[in-house]
């Protein structure tokens, strides 16, 4: 359970890296449009865990691995931005956020079950 700090920090990372990444970095990625899903900080502040969605790429693990390069720009970047807000920007770690492909293949599964009616019983007493 996250107290209300590390929420509010997340949401202020959050905010922070999607501007960063759709306005400020876009052209450090090839034009790849990049959805920062979830941020989950730890409780001392000092990681944050960031998730992203990436659209309009081919090659997903290849664009992660160019931005965990990038790593130390994106932080400095978002330090620029929150250092009046936080004491200590957190060290950075991203992942791939695949919930949305795994929610559509969950549904592609269901659509195509062949699930029969269930049998009607005579109500006779």
């Amino acid at each position: 359970m996250e107290s209300k700090r590390q929420q509010k920090v997340a949401r202020l990372l959050q905010k922070d890296l999607s501007e960063i990444f759709q306005r400020d970095s876009r052209h450090l990625f090839n034009g790849a449009f990049i959805t920062v899903t979830n941020v989950r900080v730890s409780p001392d502040l000092s990681i944050a865990r960031v998730y992203l969605s990436f659209l309009a790429t081919p090659n997903k693990e290849l664009l992660l691995e160019l931005i965990k390069e990038k790593g130390k720009s994106i932080r400095q970047q978002l330090a620029d931005r929150v250092r009046h807000q936080l004491r200590i920007i957190p060290e950075l770690t991203f992942f791939l956020d695949d919930t949305a492909e795994y929610a559509a293949k969950m549904d592609a599964l269901f659509a195509n079950l062949d699930i029969p009616p269930a049998p009607e019983e005579d109500d006779e007493e």
